[in-house]
């Protein structure tokens, strides 16, 4: 066979493009030794860790920022407590039980500071040092990376501000005082109202059924049984409380109480255990409604 070169021209017809190869210019490796990488591996085969989403500049001030807002208030947490911590049918404190030294907005360092300390004569005034701070800080952070979303979170925010100095009160003399409970329970259920214009309505009404039957049923045992059953107190918290957890669901309700309950046995058995207190001995329960709707409402959904 004769051996032929490229094609000719004809005349009239385009050329047939040369359909070769291109030789590797010099130096450079073949085809099978110059694969481009796939995405998401390195150069040696190994898999490529993906970067993590750093957190926006504005969402880590918005966050801080809140926190701080919240610390803000501890002052005005601090001074309802020290206000109300005292025994049914006397007056509201007002001032230094050691030196009668007035304390109020208008003179609020250092008693009303995380010190707690009168600012003429030093002694201690009300809660323990740090507690009120530690207390609002925690619920700052919490609510902060992981309240709960949606319009219930506003309403939660303002149970707190007037829960938790009425724990307070409740640890320092075993009761609950209406000026704290009340407006707890009225804000909360506004609160769940204005969120539920923008959700399924049935929630509000769950919610308001909820406070209003936990309510009744903290206040039938106080009827019942007495002293062995639940404070008045108890009751009107129940009110917000059974509201927030019931906006969520009557299985939220039940949870949220069975923790409620579970936390207040086992501080009992451990104060049995370590002789501080006897089978007769009261415990306020505000605190462990505090912690188990918080607990409850912070548990992922």
């Amino acid at each position: 066979m004769a051996l032929t070169g490229p094609p000719a021209a004809v005349p009239g017809r385009e050329n047939p493009p040369d359909r070769r190869p291109a030789p590797p210019p010099a130096g450079e490796a073949t085809p099978e030794g110059n694969r481009p990488s796939r995405p998401g591996r390195s150069a040696h085969g190994a898999t490529a860790e993906p970067a993590r989403p750093a957190v926006p500049p504005a969402v880590a001030r918005t966050r801080v920022s809140t926190v701080l807002a919240i610390l803000a208030i501890s002052p005005l947490m601090r001074m309802a407590a020290l206000r109300y911590a005292v025994p049914p049918g006397l007056p509201s404190r007002t001032g230094c039980d050691a030196c009668g030294a007035p304390i109020g907005l208008t003179r609020p360092w250092p008693a009303l500071g995380p010190a707690a300390r009168c600012g003429r004569c030093r002694a201690r005034v009300g809660p323990p040092p740090g507690t009120v701070e530690l207390a609002v800080l925690a619920a700052a952070v919490l609510l902060v990376f992981a309240g709960p979303s949606g319009g219930a979170l506003p309403a939660l925010i303002w149970w707190l501000g007037w829960t938790i100095p009425a724990v307070l009160v409740d640890l320092a003399v075993h009761r609950l005082p209406d000026r704290l409970t009340l407006p707890a329970a009225a804000g909360t259920w506004l609160l769940l109202g204005v969120a539920a214009l923008d959700a399924d309505p049935g929630h509000w009404l769950r919610a308001v059924i909820a406070g209003a039957g936990l309510a009744l049923f903290f206040a039938s045992t106080t009827l019942l049984l007495g002293r062995r059953g639940f404070g008045l107190g108890d009751a009107k918290l129940a009110l917000s409380v059974g509201a927030l957890l019931g906006w969520y669901g009557w299985p939220v309700l039940l949870l949220g109480l069975l923790v409620a309950f579970g936390l207040s046995a086992l501080v009992s058995l451990g104060l049995l255990a370590a002789r501080r207190a006897r089978w007769s001995t009261h415990l306020p329960f505000g605190p462990f409604l505090l912690l188990g709707t918080t607990a409850t409402l912070l548990l992922p959904t």
